[in-house]
């Protein structure tokens, strides 16, 4: 079973951390409300999770871009670096995707990227 529920529990050990940058996953709702990560590490670099390894359809490009704004309402745009959750990581000797499923999220997050810097 994946866990649920936002990173409330956790702020008060990340704050604590001294580290610069935490990466987060948030491609899912299941993680919760962005604005909870974002005001709570507001000092901090976020690299927020936006393209999920588990599903074999890549976001679009304007997801992700609408996913980051959500963001850059609580923090400004050089603290916030766009990361698929878990790297598309493999799980129990099983690839969650396939390279090319993982390469057009990749793309998604390249092209939301470059809107993002084109705007801000």
């Amino acid at each position: 079973m994946l866990l649920t529920g936002d990173y409330t529990p956790l702020l008060p050990a990340f704050q604590k951390m001294h580290i610069d940058q935490f990466v987060l996953e948030h491609s899912t709702p299941r993680a919760g409300d962005v604005e909870i990560v974002a005001r709570g590490l507001a000092d901090r670099e976020l690299g927020l999770g936006v393209v999920n390894p588990r599903t074999a359809v890549a976001e679009s490009p304007d997801e992700i871009v609408q996913r980051v704004d959500e963001v850059l309402a609580f923090l400004p745009p050089e603290k916030v670096f766009l990361n698929p959750d878990c790297g598309f990581g493999c799980f129990a000797n099983r690839c969650v995707n396939d390279h090319e499923t993982a390469k057009a999220k990749t793309r998604s997050m390249v092209e939301a990227a470059n809107v993002l810097r084109d705007r801000y």
